[in-house]
């Protein structure tokens, strides 16, 4: 049989080798991480055309799909003949062995096979794969528009478009939630944290960032005993840019384990360049678009004065009474001493305050509790400075050596001076 039909035989060969290279491609780009799409990007010429490709997941995917749609029907075009001109001379149990193992190899070979091959290995075979396969993208880009309105046409069809409201008010995210769920805790969690994330929205930077002083930074090259056993608070290792201490890049600490002990720069990643007025919204809108994790808060000088990491954002969302304080301080930002009397940190977010104690405060540049005492001292806080602002009472009671105070704040009773 070999002899008779080898050209049939080596034609469903390079059919199937086609129909593998399209799966393993498929498999091993849409594989990619982020940071293995970083990596690539900074790679040679196939690697950077590697991540072009996965910039058009659509584009992609459609190429992938019709191409191995050809070889795959081409595959049974030639099997077919053969099995045919079998059938034709009466060799009926020789097609039907043919027939089951040119399916079984082509699922087997041409499909689970080197798509298991690609993920396991996505960026080698990306990038072996990405410059033919972006000559077989660029082949039948004239068919694109034809293929985007056959799907578009099929979604109308079978998947119609509800019509699209002006806005959404939050109440009526709540009562979806609501009726979603029968249990109320469960619903009070997801509705604090709905809360939370239209809050992100008007919450500016300087109210969630790492002031400058609470987190440490390290010069090129980095080396992992410079860290002396300490990990850092911020959960990031911070590398400076070369001739300032403005933040350049950064590595998150679970990487530690898996790079090299010296020279940790190699494996950072940029940080997020943001004005100290941008929303928290627009910053998390920004790390997902660059694919980062930190983001360096700079003032109109141009000055880096903290940080927002991914962590610092998604702790604001489903934390329902997350503090700058308990992350960076480790202890509450507002604790009950007595009735009337409470302990306050500096850094405490005047919003904070006033959905802690259920009050509007007086308009201010200010946006923490230390802000509010230099600003209405018009000097740096000093311990049993005493001031009445909002209704609130406030004695510093600890100032500590970078300039953090602990404030003792008291509500005079009726509006009245304190007894």
């Amino acid at each position: 049989m070999i002899q008779e039909f080898g050209l049939y035989f080596a034609a469903m060969l390079v059919l199937t080798a086609f129909s593998a290279f399209c799966s393993c491609s498929e498999a091993a780009i849409f594989s990619l991480q982020p940071d293995d799409r970083r990596a690539l990007q900074k790679g040679n010429a196939a690697q950077r055309t590697a991540v072009e490709l996965i910039g058009r997941p659509d584009r992609l995917l459609t190429a992938i799909l019709f191409w191995n749609l050809i070889f795959n029907f081409g595959f049974f075009v030639v099997g077919s003949a053969v099995e045919y001109r079998l059938h034709a001379a009466s060799r009926h149990s020789e097609a039907a062995v043919l027939m089951a193992c040119s399916l079984l190899g082509m699922i087997v070979f041409g499909e689970m096979l080197p798509k298991t091959i690609g993920v396991q290995q996505p960026r080698v075979f990306a990038s072996l794969c990405s410059l033919p396969l972006a000559a077989m993208v660029r082949v039948i880009d004239p068919l694109m528009p034809l293929f985007a309105a056959a799907n578009n046409l099929l979604q109308r069809v079978l998947l119609p478009n509800f019509e699209r409201e002006p806005y959404l008010e939050i109440s009526d995210l709540e009562r979806a939630i609501e009726l979603s769920t029968s249990d109320a805790q469960l619903a009070a969690l997801e509705q604090s944290a709905l809360r939370n994330i239209v809050l992100l929205s008007e919450l500016p930077a300087e109210e969630l960032m790492r002031p400058r002083n609470q987190y440490q930074v390290f010069a090129a090259p980095v080396h992992l005993e410079q860290l002396q056993g300490e990990l850092p608070q911020a959960g990031y290792l911070l590398i400076t840019e070369d001739d300032s201490d403005d933040i350049a890049a950064a590595i998150p600490l679970r990487q530690l384990s898996v790079i090299p002990r010296h020279h940790l720069e190699k494996f950072a990643q940029p940080v997020v360049y943001v004005p100290w007025c941008a929303t928290v919204a627009s910053i998390l809108d920004e790390l997902r678009r660059q694919e980062r994790d930190v983001a360096a808060v700079v003032n109109e000088y141009g000055e880096t004065i903290g940080i927002v990491t991914i962590e610092d954002v998604l702790e604001t969302i489903f934390e329902e009474q997350s503090s700058r304080s308990a992350r960076l301080l480790a202890t509450s930002s507002i604790v009950p001493v007595a009735p009337d009397r409470w302990h306050v940190t500096g850094m405490t977010n005047l919003r904070r305050l006033s959905r802690h104690f259920d009050v509007p405060l007086e308009p201010s540049r200010s946006v923490t509790v230390a802000g509010i005492l230099q600003e209405q001292l018009q000097r740096i806080p000093v311990e049993g400075d005493e001031l009445l602002w909002s209704g609130f009472h406030l004695r510093v009671i600890e100032v500590g050596d970078t300039g953090a105070v602990k404030v003792e704040l008291r509500i005079p009773p009726a509006g009245g001076p304190l007894p």
